[in-house]
């Protein structure tokens, strides 16, 4: 029996090794449209997503990798309840500038002030005999007149005595020439005090600050409320032991600062700082 050649099965279309062929080109094309598309940096865009690294992590408001048509229009963003872009209002980097040379020459003609109200009030101690019982120093605090208790109260109170007040006129008459800011600050020793008047010794010693100044001001008009301030330390800062006497008379005493405007401002931007 004969046999019968088979024909070879001819298959319909394009052979298969084609379309792993077609796949490749087309991911090579994709590739190159890739990249081209990236070369392609827009530079508003760019400048716009460089703006929100500088504000916060771009992650907190944008967590979609998809850009926006329009970055620079709209981005939407929720941060605490409210809507608001970060494109819109860019964040303004503060000009570091040299202090300007009013400034500078404003605060040495302060300085200068202060060491002429230092002589005075030296001058003054001399001439009376009050060096014993006033000091005067110049620290970077600015002048800082010491007054002991004698000078200006009877124990246990309040009210400026006869004996302080001509020294009380003749710093107000040198305040008024000079536009600083004045602290008056009270001190006790550490003896209780107990009465209706004064239940504590932080009452007498704010109560002793706050009578210097309103002798000092006097319903002068040339010197302002807003330049003085009254603080009463109480106990809490003594300058010996307050052990003797002697000791506690030292630390009974009521301090005029006449502040450094330097210090002033420093001192307001630090209200815990003494």
């Amino acid at each position: 029996m004969k046999h019968r050649k088979r024909k070879a099965k001819v298959e319909k279309g394009s052979p298969k090794w084609m379309t792993t062929y077609a796949d490749m080109i087309t991911l090579i094309l994709v590739f190159f449209v890739l990249l081209f598309s990236m070369s392609q940096i827009s530079e508003v865009k760019f400048d716009s997503v460089a703006e929100s690294f500088k504000n916060r992590m771009i992650f907190d408001f944008m967590p979609s990798p998809v850009e926006s048509k329009n970055p620079t229009e709209r981005t939407e963003v929720r941060e605490n309840g409210d809507d608001r872009s970060d494109f819109d209002e860019p964040v303004d980097v503060p000009e570091i500038t040299s202090e300007p040379e009013e400034e500078i020459e404003k605060e040495k003609e302060e300085a200068q002030q202060l060491d002429e109200l230092m002589q005075e009030v030296q001058e003054f101690l001399e001439k009376n005999s009050l060096k014993d019982i006033i000091s005067a120093e110049r620290t970077n605090k600015g002048v800082v007149l010491v007054l002991q208790e004698q000078v200006l109260f009877e124990s246990g109170e309040a009210s400026i005595l006869e004996s302080g007040r001509p020294f009380l006129g003749k710093l107000r008459d040198l305040l008024i020439q000079v536009p600083n800011h004045v602290r008056v600050e009270g001190h006790t020793d550490d003896r209780p005090i107990a009465t209706a008047k004064f239940p504590s010794n932080w009452e007498l010693s704010g109560a002793r600050a706050g009578s210097v100044i309103r002798y000092l001001q006097n319903n002068d008009p040339r010197l302002e409320s807003g330049r003085f301030t009254a603080v009463g330390y109480g106990s809490t800062r003594p300058v010996v032991e307050n052990n003797s006497k002697e000791n506690w008379r030292k630390n009974r005493r009521v301090e005029i600062v006449i502040l450094e405007s330097e210090y002033d401002k420093n001192e307001q931007a630090s209200p815990s700082s003494s």
